[in-house]
């Protein structure tokens, strides 16, 4: 196991012998169980698997591009659950690739790992190349103002197929305005977004992840299908989307380059 202090660390669970969380500067970065890649500890990145999961057949290959490498944990899902599937990885730390290469598991055939910024990956790549665009790019705690923008999203709508759909993890705490602006900003760049949260967190009461959904195509999202999936989860979560949606919006406006996006803090665990 890492123990340097001052960089990534793999620690064991005491309360699953083969899981692995991976922290950054101290803060629960990814979990990954080095037996059983379907196992998802996190909560939102179980409902980021539920879109996987939806957005097309069971075991039907997908193109993925995943924004923020981490432990390696929903390629290692999408490679189990949709073997041929075709994944590039993009992280921007290599002293957490090298961890995760060295004392992890090597991940699925198919996946790629590349060290780049994520929004420079993305306005690079070509466009309509992928299914699924999984973006949950931290450095350490925060959430880079650049890839919370306009234009980010733009780019991300650009390289995703006209059936694809963007999954952004999201850390805020109430009242949520942070979130609030990140759905006011994709809508901008893509025909229908939902939003998925633990019930608490839409009432205030207290700070988490929130898993957005967006799609190209109106229509394209299984809301429906998604909402009964979340509900079952041992941490029950709620899908708002349409007018919902527009309600918990209200008056957040987008965030465009120009502006200042500001950073999103990640909530310890």
């Amino acid at each position: 196991m890492s123990s340097a202090a001052d960089g990534p660390q793999l620690v064991a669970d005491p309360a699953r012998r083969t899981g692995r969380t991976l922290l950054a500067g101290g803060v629960a970065q990814s979990y990954v169980d080095v037996a059983d890649p379907r196992h998802l500890h996190f909560e939102y990145v179980r409902r980021m698997a539920a879109v996987v999961d939806l957005a097309a057949p069971p075991g039907v290959p997908v193109d993925a591009l995943h924004l923020g490498g981490g432990a390696l944990t929903l390629p290692r899902y999408v490679g189990a659950t949709r073997p041929g599937s075709a994944q590039l990885v993009v992280e921007r730390d290599p002293a957490v690739v090298e961890l995760v290469r060295r004392e992890l598991p090597a991940p699925p055939a198919g996946v790629r790992v590349v060290l780049a910024d994520a929004r420079d990956a993305v306005s690079a790549a070509p466009p309509a190349g992928y299914d699924l665009v999984l973006a949950d790019v931290y450095r350490a705690a925060r959430m880079p103002g650049h890839v919370a923008t306009v234009e980010f999203a733009e780019q991300a709508a650009r390289v995703l197929r006209p059936e694809g759909i963007l999954l952004v993890n999201v850390t805020d705490l109430p009242p949520l305005a942070f979130t609030r602006a990140r759905v006011a900003t994709l809508r901008v760049a893509f025909a229908e977004v939902c939003l998925v949260a633990d019930r608490r967190m839409l009432r205030g009461r207290r700070y988490g992840n929130v898993v957005l959904a967006a799609a190209r195509r109106p229509g394209r999202l299984p809301v429906g299908r998604l909402a009964a999936r979340v509900a079952r989860d041992p941490v029950p979560g709620q899908v708002l989307h349409g007018p919902a949606l527009d309600d918990f919006v209200g008056g957040a406006a987008p965030t465009t380059d120009a502006a200042d996006a500001g950073v999103c803090r990640r909530p310890p665990g």
